[in-house]
C-alpha cells in the first residue's frame, strides 16, 4: 500500500436515541398496540354476534303468546296472527336503497293470539317527493306475519310534526315509549322486523351489520402495522455515529 495512503475504516453506528425520541415513542406505540388489540376484541364480538343471529334464524317461529314478557328475544323468529293498524305508523327517515331516499314503515300491529301489541318494521318504501309523506299500502283483514325481533332499541328523537298533521309520523329514530303515547297502545319492549316472503312486506333487503368482524380485523392489522412502522422508525431515527473510537485513534496519533 502506496505511503500516505491509510484503508478508510468501517463507519460504526451506536444506539443512542435522545430523550425527546424516546418520549414520542412511548407516548404513540402503546396507544397504536392497543388499538389493535380493541379492533380484534370487537371483531371476536362481531362474530359472536353473527353466529347467534344463524342459530336464531334458524329456529323455527313461534307464536307471540308463547314467549314470556321477561324472555331475551333478541332474533326471536315469531309466527303473528292479527291485523295491521292502518292509522299508527311511523316512518323512519333517511334511509336509502340504491341511491334512492326513502323511509322504513312501522307499523302497529294486533296479535289476536296473544292480546298484545308490537311495533313492526314492514320495510322499505321509496319516497320520492319531499314535499309530501308517501302513501303507506296497508293490507286489510286478518293476517299471519313472519317476523323476526331485533334488540332493544335505544331511545331516540323525533322530528316535531305540525299540530294537527296526523298520521303517519316521519320520525329520525326509534322511541318505543314515545311511540306507545302517541298512539295511546302498550307496545312489546322490542322492535320486529318483516322476513321475506312474509305478508304486507314492503321492499326487505335490510342491511347488513355496520361493520362486519372481518373489517375489524383489518383496522387491527392496520394498527398493529403503524405500531411496527413506528418501532422501525425509532431505531432507525436512534441510530447515531459512533464517534468515540475515531476520537481515541486521532488521539493516539
Amino acid at each position: 500500500m502506496p505511503d500516505g495512503l491509510t484503508e478508510p475504516m468501517p463507519r460504526q453506528q451506536r444506539f443512542a436515541p435522545g430523550w425527546p425520541l424516546w418520549l414520542f415513542t412511548l407516548a404513540l406505540l402503546p396507544g397504536l398496540i392497543g388499538l389493535g388489540f380493541w379492533q380484534l376484541d370487537r371483531a371476536e364480538q362481531k362474530r359472536q354476534l353473527q353466529a347467534l343471529i344463524d342459530q336464531h334464524q334458524h329456529q323455527p317461529a313461534v307464536p307471540l303468546s308463547a314467549v314470556e314478557p321477561s324472555a331475551d328475544m333478541a332474533w326471536q323468529p315469531l309466527l303473528l296472527t292479527g291485523r295491521l293498524d292502518a292509522r299508527h305508523i311511523w316512518l323512519l327517515d333517511n334511509r336509502t336503497r340504491d341511491g334512492q331516499a326513502g323511509v322504513e314503515v312501522l307499523q302497529v300491529f294486533h296479535d289476536s293470539a296473544s292480546g298484545r301489541q308490537l311495533l313492526v318494521n314492514r320495510g322499505w318504501l321509496r319516497w320520492p317527493d319531499r314535499r309530501q309523506l308517501p302513501a303507506v299500502p296497508t293490507p286489510e283483514g286478518s293476517m299471519q306475519l313472519q317476523v323476526e325481533v331485533l334488540p332493544e332499541a335505544s331511545s331516540g328523537f323525533t322530528l316535531d310534526s305540525p299540530p294537527g298533521s296526523g298520521w303517519p309520523k316521519l320520525v329520525a329514530a326509534i322511541d318505543l315509549p314515545a311511540f306507545a303515547e302517541q298512539a295511546g297502545v302498550t307496545l312489546q319492549p322490542w322492535l320486529a322486523r318483516l322476513r321475506p316472503g312474509s305478508q304486507g312486506a314492503l321492499r326487505l333487503d335490510w342491511p347488513p351489520l355496520p361493520m362486519s368482524a372481518s373489517k375489524h380485523t383489518g383496522y387491527a392489522v392496520q394498527w398493529f402495522a403503524l405500531a411496527a412502522a413506528l418501532l422501525i422508525l425509532f431505531i432507525w431515527a436512534g441510530l447515531r455515529p459512533d464517534t468515540r473510537g475515531n476520537n481515541e485513534h486521532d488521539e493516539h496519533d
